[in-house]
């Protein structure tokens, strides 16, 4: 069973399902990855330039980019991030957490759970030895749950799916401005959310028949 990295909600499956093997899948902890890079980023930025950052700002500029996984990023991307981080991030700390989230994706790329193990221990070594705060707290709940996260390779559970029809009902609700009826509102998710119609083929309309030809 796939769950936040939230001790309520282990404890929570404990209770009525204690049976229940735990996984912390990709979604859930590289979102929290994100999230430090996220913080040490307004770190940096207010402690540089004094106040949030704003249109022009060269971190502000790259949050998005920051994100972004590394195979993703085109060669203008990547020059971009590599500038923003030059002129705004003069001790490498926004750099090291877009690091550290990088070397927490490879260790899910992993394809044995041996592999993963090595991986995940360099990862906390590498997060634990920089000196950003963020990092140091990052590796200290990634190492609490060590177990749960290296579950994912031995069961290939991932919450990634339901998080996806999760969205596009909030698309839908959000689009549509509400729905009053709840009834219509099951049936519109269903028709958008994956609902397969078995629409057979119409029927060829016959044309004129061809003149005779005297």
């Amino acid at each position: 069973m796939t769950i936040d990295p939230h001790r309520g909600y282990a404890n929570g499956v404990a209770t009525k399902l204690a049976h229940a093997t735990l996984v912390i899948d990709p979604f859930h902890a590289v979102r929290l990855a994100n999230l430090a890079i996220d913080d040490v980023r307004r770190r940096v930025q207010r402690d540089e330039l004094g106040h949030r950052g704003r249109k022009g700002d060269p971190l502000y500029g790259i949050r998005r980019l920051l994100l972004r996984a590394d195979e993703r990023l085109s060669d203008n991307a990547r020059d971009r991030l590599e500038a923003g981080l030059a002129a705004g991030d003069p001790n490498d700390e926004v750099y090291a957490a877009w690091e550290a989230k990088e070397a927490l994706r490879w260790m899910y790329a992993a394809k044995t759970t041996a592999v993963a193990e090595l991986r995940f221990d360099a990862f906390v070594k590498m997060a634990r030895s920089s000196s950003v705060p963020e990092l140091a707290r990052l590796a200290k709940t990634m190492t609490k749950w060590r177990t749960e996260v290296l579950a994912h390779h031995s069961t290939g559970a991932s919450n990634g799916p339901a998080e996806a029809v999760n969205l596009l009902i909030k698309k839908v609700l959000r689009v549509a401005h509400g729905f009053r009826n709840l009834d219509n509102y099951r049936l519109r998710l269903l028709l958008h959310c994956g609902v397969k119609w078995q629409t057979p083929q119409a029927t060829r309309i016959r044309g004129r028949a061809p003149r005779l030809v005297a």
